[in-house]
């Protein structure tokens, strides 16, 4: 199968992908951080190339909930209608196949609700880090490794967070976001897996 892998650096569904035997690419503006198959650039270059299956990863930062209190002033200045409008570009799409991930945000009222809602603790790993799948022509992602949920912190304010998310806090700015961008391998791998096998 010929797998995109849209707004991705890291290299981890990529490589999920082809360690399960397909013909899959990374995209993203940036270099990849592992080497492999990847275009740096605009994935709108290439997004009409014949791919089977896209999985993408726009950016959240201006459609995120957890950056609502900025909302007011990306909206006044455009910045979360360019999020939309890229976001509803990948989901237009013609590829047959997609999963589009993005946290909780605008998404389920600007378009419509995700098809499902994955953790990193289904998957192996133990942290809560709530992500939106929207999806086309691909059955609900099946839970393979089943653990806690970790720890979670709470603030002053009283909201609660994963411990992951902020021990993440304390990373320079640019670190920070490579961090909570990266997919968690048990995910990548059981996309790879059980949509893979489509």
């Amino acid at each position: 199968m010929k797998v995109l892998v849209a707004c991705e650096f890291s290299g981890t569904v990529r490589d999920a992908f082809i360690k399960a035997g397909h013909d899959a690419m990374s995209c993203d503006l940036v270099p990849t951080d592992i080497p492999g198959p990847h275009y740096q650039g605009s994935v709108l270059d290439i997004l009409n190339d014949g791919w089977d299956l896209m999985i993408a990863h726009p950016p959240c930062t201006h459609l995120a909930a957890s950056g609502a209190r900025h909302f007011a002033k990306k909206i006044a200045d455009g910045r979360q209608q360019q999020g939309i409008d890229f976001f509803m570009t990948l989901a237009n799409c013609n590829i047959p196949k997609y999963a589009i991930e993005n946290p909780i945000g605008i998404m389920s009222s600007k378009w419509r609700k995700p098809d499902q809602i994955v953790n990193p603790w289904e998957y192996g790993h133990s942290v809560t880090k709530a992500t939106c799948l929207w999806t086309k022509g691909l059955p609900l992602l099946k839970p393979t490794n089943i653990v806690d949920k970790g720890a979670v912190w709470v603030a002053k304010s009283g909201k609660r967070m994963s411990q992951w998310y902020y021990d993440s806090s304390c990373l320079p700015p640019k670190e920070r976001e490579k961090m909570r961008n990266k997919t968690f391998q048990g995910i990548a791998d059981a996309m790879a897996d059980q949509w893979g096998k489509l």
